[in-house]
């Protein structure tokens, strides 16, 4: 059994490099989930573990790319961003699946589950991006 092992990254966020293929959906599931427990807001686990197995799916499905990066971080208190980062330089589209597809439905997924999406330009790929809300405390 592969084990997520979170690494800090400063500002405060969890990041690891994984193959691009299908087992490190998994692991990216683990790493989202151990960085939102770690920071008390369990809760959010089960909605970031969905998206960030939809990102790595697209990274795998729509680049060549031999590696992702899946970075996990809070810019704010009330935010957390899910990221995954590939080489790639296409941009992500939502697709126009029909009804009988079984594909095509990843980012309109993300779009529904998150607070907001979207992807920065690099110059080595992108990186591809979706916020959550993190609720008050009362």
């Amino acid at each position: 059994m592969t084990e997520a092992r979170p690494t800090a990254t400063g500002a405060p966020g969890y990041t690891e490099t994984m193959p691009c293929e299908p087992e490190s959906a998994r692991r990216a599931r683990l790493l989202v989930s151990a960085a939102l427990s770690a920071w008390g807001i369990g809760e959010l686990a089960g909605i970031g573990m969905q998206i960030v197995a939809e990102l790595v799916n697209n990274a795998i499905d729509h680049t060549r790319c031999r590696v992702v990066r899946v970075l996990i971080t809070r810019p704010t208190a009330g935010v957390v961003r899910i990221g995954v980062a590939d080489s790639c330089t296409g941009t992500p589209e939502m697709g126009n699946p029909d009804d009988d597809s079984e594909h095509g439905r990843g980012l309109f997924l993300v779009d529904a589950l998150s607070w907001r999406w979207g992807y920065d330009r690099k110059r080595w790929g992108k990186a591809v991006w979706a916020e959550l809300e993190v609720p008050p405390r009362c």
